[in-house]
């Protein structure tokens, strides 16, 4: 009997290890790719990236007939930026690297195998919008992250499909409602967007907003609020006149197509002042040029990373523009700030016009997903917290 005590006990104790493998995807883990266990990612040759304790990441790639590897991604930012780290080519033909220590954050990252840039093929956590896919790299800090999945309520994302008049086609949006929705209450909603080569799914997949809302409202530190993630590639991104023809067309799609079928489906309150809009580079420019021509419709704008020339929103010249909006905010990343921004220049322009906004410069991020994680937190804070 006590042998097969130990051996139930044994087993026990292996699959409650094997739950928390490299790359196991059993839970929405927080440290996806810390080794724990020594075991490969299914499918794959190699671990790759091992994220060590210490911050330092290892890379992997088993390619014997190559002749030069390296890495590149967004943990190299400031003087950093565009870095590339050259592999080694082992004896048994395993190219490898060690970077680091690296501050805790989610990372965008890609291998160049003799100049071509791939995926890496041992890496199981991959994201992709309208652009090639890259690779996922989580360097876990001590505890979970604003933007990870913790043991709170959780609201639910809808992926819906409609027909665009606009675009003459199919499309798609999620729909974030907070934990505990009730349709027979009424919700503010926040319209929020990519930018190029983003989709509607890029703010849940790579910008974690459904768990950095969730988080929020379980501290009490945001209000419950409805939050729409459309497509906001309405012409192909590639098009000559791709500026020109865009901000229009995305326009129409929100007063024509997006608005009224949100709220012909969800239980929102139908007033400018509970209607905000944001978005991350040219989805904050859509966000300028939509929000601004239509401040009967949307009381709240957020522009990250991102800035039209001042004369292009002629509603900012209007001297009674301070009245007509509730909270204007501008926000980028430390590493894409310099006196030539565009939303440096932005800021100083509204500072002149006496403008009332909120500009922030932060996070350790350029122009990705660490800052645009870092300024929705903030902007999510502040958003409708003196009118409801």
């Amino acid at each position: 009997m006590k042998t097969i005590n130990n051996l139930v006990l044994t087993f026990l104790l292996f699959c409650s290890a094997s739950l928390f493998a490299q790359q196991s995807h059993v839970n929405i883990d927080w440290n996806p790719q810390r080794n724990k266990e020594g075991l490969n990612p299914f499918g794959t040759r190699l671990i790759s990236p091992e994220v060590h304790d210490d911050h330092t990441v290892t890379f992997r790639l088993m390619a014997p007939g190559l002749n030069s590897v390296t890495v590149s991604g967004t943990m190299f930012v400031g003087e950093e930026a565009g870095k590339r780290v050259p592999l080694t080519k082992g004896p048994d033909g395993v190219w490898s690297a060690t970077i680091g220590p690296l501050v805790p954050d989610i990372y965008i990252y890609s291998m160049q195998v003799d100049g071509v840039n791939i995926v890496d093929p041992n890496n199981t956590i991959t994201g992709n919008a309208a652009q090639p896919a890259f690779g996922l790299l989580w360097v876990h800090g001590d505890a979970p992250a604003f933007y990870d999945a913790k043991d709170v309520p959780h609201g639910t994302v809808t992926q819906h499909y409609y027909h665009s008049i606009v675009t003459n086609g199919e499309r798609t949006l999620l729909v974030y409602t907070p934990p505990g929705y009730n349709p027979a209450e009424k919700y503010p909603v926040l319209y929020l967007m990519g930018g190029s080569g983003e989709d509607a799914e890029s703010w849940t997949k790579n910008g974690q907003a459904n768990f950095i809302m969730d988080n929020l409202l379980a501290d009490g530190k945001a209000l419950p609020m409805i939050i729409v993630f459309p497509n906001n590639q309405v012409v192909h991104r590639s098009h000559p006149q791709h500026t020109e023809l865009s901000f229009p067309l995305m326009e129409r799609e929100y007063k024509e197509v997006i608005i009224p079928y949100i709220e012909s489906r969800y239980s929102v309150i139908n007033d400018r002042h509970a209607r905000a809009m944001a978005g991350l580079s040219m989805g904050g420019r859509h966000t300028q040029y939509v929000g601004l021509r239509n401040l009967d419709i949307f009381g709240s704008l957020g522009i990250f990373s991102a800035a039209m020339p001042i004369d292009e929103t002629p509603a900012l010249h209007d001297p009674d523009f301070n009245s007509k909006i509730d909270y204007l905010f501008l926000g980028a990343g430390t590493y894409e700030t310099n006196p030539n921004a565009r939303h440096q220049i932005l800021h100083n322009q509204l500072v002149e016009l006496d403008i009332m906004h909120e500009y922030l410069v932060g996070s350790r991020g350029a122009h990705d997903f660490t800052t645009w994680r870092f300024l929705l937190h903030h902007f999510l804070l502040n958003l409708w917290r003196d009118r409801y």
